[in-house]
């Protein structure tokens, strides 16, 4: 096996990537992170010419001419995006004189959803495989004089398996809603003690009283107007927040329906025929994964619908098993998100700060599931 490191997935035979990639999880699909390079949203912005703090470095392992693993991977300068949170630890590291940027990480760019992060022609062969890839990984670390390697986001067996080579785990927290069988709406709010049945039933009214209605496209059926419309939206609702107007730029939107037009939703709220929000959600075989959203005003209780109750509404109608909502957000409980772990592990070159991480993730841990916990009594569901 030999190991190459490339600054572009053009450099990648898209088929053989997605070749890599076990299931239909959208976001390390050659599609997805290459519409990321494409657009200037990772790399250089097309538009203003500016680095972006992301440099693609993906990591391919070739057997032979034949690509038998990759690894997503990014040399970061800041740690905006990641939503696994290091700040701190770079503090850290400038009151010693010393640089924690730039770092390198194995992520999806602005998408802390937890999924596959080594992708393997043959999944038998990771213990064989992951030795090899820890040094090159390491190796390249110190070549290229970044401060260490950092894997957010990948599934707890990865992640499990990196942590008994010595790379430090860290736990965190999300919630998530879990399809249990239900048939519609009604059978996923009978669940719920009456108060907070009530509650949210009466919050989807109020909605429909302002004079809302809803119209969900996939696919082929969100055209080049919709993803101007929603890039509009998504630069508003950031703007009014953050002051930017986002990480994505509109090329990136307006690319995903070329590239990826098989996982994409757009659920569009009209108020009076006129567009005035949405929603874009991932969708694969088992889960509907929130991601961005954007309004031109503030209206009572939209973005609990549009974000939330309609993505539940639609994995009921289809079958999915999961509605991953993202990072944060605790008033995700009351509306029937469970808590759920989310993992990332962290390997820095210099020992001394590897161990003292090391110690602050274990006390952490035991916080963290503390937090889970008492999260879990304030679900809406009865006894």
């Amino acid at each position: 096996m030999h190991i190459v490191f490339v600054s572009s997935l053009n450099e990648v035979d898209a088929q053989a990537w997605n070749q890599l990639c076990a299931d239909g999880y959208p976001f390390v699909r050659h599609g997805f992170l290459r519409v990321l390079e494409l657009s200037g949203s990772v790399g250089t912005d097309a538009e203003s010419g500016e680095e972006t703090g992301w440099q693609a470095q993906h990591l391919l392992a070739y057997e032979g001419d034949e690509l038998i693993a990759a690894l997503p991977l990014y040399i970061k300068r800041h740690s905006y995006g990641e939503y696994v949170f290091d700040w701190s630890w770079a503090d850290a590291y400038k009151r010693y004189g010393l640089h924690y940027y730039p770092k390198l990480i194995s992520a999806i760019p602005f998408t802390p959803c937890s999924g596959a992060r080594l992708l393997l022609k043959n999944a038998s062969q990771r213990a064989a495989l992951l030795p090899e890839i820890l040094t090159a990984l390491q190796q390249h670390v110190h070549h290229r004089e970044l401060s260490g390697w950092h894997c957010l986001f990948p599934t707890e067996e990865l992640s499990v398996a990196l942590q008994s080579a010595q790379i430090s785990q860290r736990v965190g927290v999300q919630f998530h809603w879990f399809n249990r069988g239900y048939n519609s709406w009604d059978d996923f709010v009978a669940t719920m003690n009456s108060r907070k049945r009530k509650n949210i039933n009466k919050e989807r009214r109020a909605v429909v009283e302002q004079g809302i209605r809803f119209t969900a496209k996939s696919g082929a059926q969100i055209d080049a107007s919709d993803w101007q419309l929603f890039y509009q939206f998504y630069c508003s609702t950031y703007l009014k927040r953050s002051g930017h107007t986002g990480y994505l730029t509109r090329e990136f939107f307006e690319l995903l329906g070329e590239h990826c037009a098989d996982n994409v939703l757009l659920i569009i709220a009209h108020q009076h025929d006129k567009p005035i929000a949405a929603a874009l959600f991932f969708i694969d075989e088992q889960t509907i994964y929130g991601r961005y959203w954007g309004s031109l005003a503030d209206f009572d209780f939209l973005h609990f619908e549009t974000c939330y109750y309609q993505g539940i509404d639609y994995a009921i109608q289809q079958g999915l098993q999961r509605f991953d909502g993202g990072a944060q957000g605790e008033h995700k409980i009351q509306r029937g998100f469970e808590p759920v772990f989310t993992y990332s592990n962290h390997w820095l070159a210099r020992g001394e700060f590897r161990q003292a991480i090391h110690h602050f993730l274990a006390e952490e841990k035991i916080s963290i599931e503390h937090y889970a916990e008492e999260a879990r009594a304030y679900l809406p569901f009865k006894e």
